[in-house]
């Protein structure tokens, strides 16, 4: 484990941990910066373990929430189906992401994929926002369980790197009724299944190719993808209810821009 790895792997764990909750791409833009700092994982395994660290920050933020929803679930039935609707949501990725794991990460893995796909997905989310959709649904909890199955599918989308988990959750859930803080916040219950199951799909997928170094490159993005991430989720929610997401929008599009220039002129 040399040196420069070690400053890649803590570098790419702080752009995870910066963009897994926002509307962007953590994957897209992991695999773009990998691919310009020379950063190779077997199986693009670093991408994916990495979350852990994401994973830990939004249910250390959350932790007194779950916490009450764990003590009210055996007896409160809107706690129920609060729970239900996450897990409703849920299933899509769970499904589809199994059987297509090793077509999403053998051919879906390319930076001039993820480039394209943070353009159009800019310009996507610049029109959802401009739309100003008139929310009624203002508490996740009550989001019906049809609801957070289409949720779910527009989660699928994101199986595309560049098309960003949390940015297709956001923009599925307000095209369904919701307001801009509620989607956000739906996107981040479901993000806790979604990562965590990919985690250990892959993990089990992969573990036994892993070295060492390997895991110690990973424990080094772990830590600071999960500091990062604690920053941006006791963040975000404010910021979206008062500025919306055009600014997530032109990143898109102007990282995406800027990947598709290098890729042309270094390859």
């Amino acid at each position: 484990m040399n040196t420069y790895d070690v400053v890649s792997a803590a570098i790419l764990g702080l752009v995870e941990g910066l963009t897994e909750f926002l509307p962007v791409s953590s994957t897209g833009h992991l695999l773009l910066l990998g691919h310009f700092l020379g950063f190779e994982s077997k199986g693009k395994t670093f991408e994916v373990l990495i979350q852990l660290g994401a994973i830990l920050a939004i249910v250390t933020v959350y932790f007194r929430r779950l916490l009450s929803i764990a003590v009210a679930l055996p007896t409160e039935p809107a706690v129920q189906r609060f729970v239900l609707a996450v897990l409703v949501a849920f299933l899509p990725a769970m499904v589809i992401g199994a059987l297509a794991h090793d077509f999403i990460k053998d051919v879906l893995f390319n930076p001039w994929i993820v480039c394209v796909m943070l353009i159009l997905g800019g310009f996507v989310l610049m029109v959802v926002d401009r739309r100003g959709l008139d929310g009624r649904y203002h508490d996740i909890a009550k989001f019906s369980l049809p609801m957070a199955f289409k949720i779910g599918i527009f989660q699928c989308l994101a199986m595309v790197p560049g098309v960003s988990r949390s940015g297709a959750t956001i923009v599925g859930a307000m095209l369904m009724g919701a307001d801009k803080r509620a989607a956000t916040e739906f996107s981040f219950f479901l993000a806790m299944p979604t990562m965590a199951g990919a985690f250990a799909y892959d993990f089990y997928k992969s573990y036994h190719d892993l070295t060492s170094d390997d895991i110690g490159l990973v424990a080094i993005g772990f830590v600071v993808s999960f500091i990062a991430g604690l920053i941006v989720v006791r963040t975000l929610l404010d910021f979206v209810s008062r500025h919306g997401f055009a600014l997530f929008s032109w990143w898109r599009i102007v990282v995406g821009a800027a990947g598709l220039a290098g890729l042309i002129v270094f390859g």
